[in-house]
This record gives structure tokens, C-alpha cells and sequence, in this order.
């Protein structure tokens, strides 16, 4: 099965913020649309075991959320439109959020889990801290 996403822009005079729509089409039955329709993609991708939000999660599973990922990279390499680029790394940021309690270290700018020293939480990574006060923690 040969899967890639087809984006369909709205018209400038119906909407004043375009909402983009991802279809995921399989060029193995047919080359034309609608033919080839599967689902559509939608912008939050989720599973969890047994249970889908979505169309496309019951579909492919818990491999879904990689799977949107791998599409939305093929997608994003052989798009040439800016306003639809911007849009689907959107969407690649919102299926790769960052871990849940990180914060960026004030030195380095690297991102770490923070753990409490006395009263208050890091702010410097574990290398910038053991630089900057010189201590083996």
C-alpha cells in the first residue's frame, strides 16, 4: 500500500484563517481522488489501547501516531506551497510535544528534567551546575 497525504486549501473568501484538511489517500488502489480516500488526518493523533478518538487511530492502530509522523515528513518534502508548509510543521510539533515538566537549563539552553535542590527547583543543567559551583551533585 502506497499511502501519502493530499492537503486541501479553502478559499481566501470563505474563511478568514484557513483551516487545512490532511486526507490520506492510498495511490495503491487508484490514482485519482476519491477513489483512493481513506480517512482524513486529523490534528491531534491518539491511541490508546482498545480505544480510538478518530477515524485514522482505529485504523492504523497504535503505530498511528509514527505513522502520521512518517506521512506528515513525506508531505512536508515534497510540498512546495510556504503556507502549507508552515501548516503541517504545525502539526508534526503537535504530534512531537515536549516531555511533560522539562524546562530549559538558563546557561546552555538544554532541556532537562528538573529535580528540587533545598527549597527550590533546577534551573541549570546537571553540567552547568557542576561547573558553575563546582560541586559533584
Amino acid at each position: 500500500m502506497d499511502f501519502r497525504l493530499q492537503v486541501f486549501k479553502p478559499d481566501k473568501e470563505t474563511n478568514s484563517s484557513p483551516t487545512f484538511r490532511f486526507a490520506v489517500l492510498d495511490y495503491g488502489r487508484s490514482k485519482s481522488y476519491p477513489s483512493n480516500f481513506v480517512c482524513m488526518l486529523p490534528a491531534k493523533v491518539g491511541f490508546i489501547k482498545g480505544k480510538s478518538s478518530n477515524v485514522f487511530g482505529g485504523l492504523f492502530g497504535d503505530k498511528s501516531v509514527s505513522f502520521a509522523m512518517e506521512l506528515l515528513n513525506k508531505a512536508l518534502k515534497s510540498e512546495s506551497d510556504a503556507e502549507i508548509k508552515t501548516e503541517i510543521e504545525r502539526r508534526l510539533k503537535l504530534l512531537n510535544p515536549k516531555q511533560e515538566g522539562s524546562v530549559e537549563c538558563g546557561i546552555c539552553k538544554k532541556t532537562f528534567q528538573p529535580t528540587k535542590i533545598g527549597k527550590h527547583k533546577q534551573r541549570f543543567c546537571r553540567e552547568c551546575y557542576r561547573k558553575r559551583y563546582r560541586c559533584h551533585y
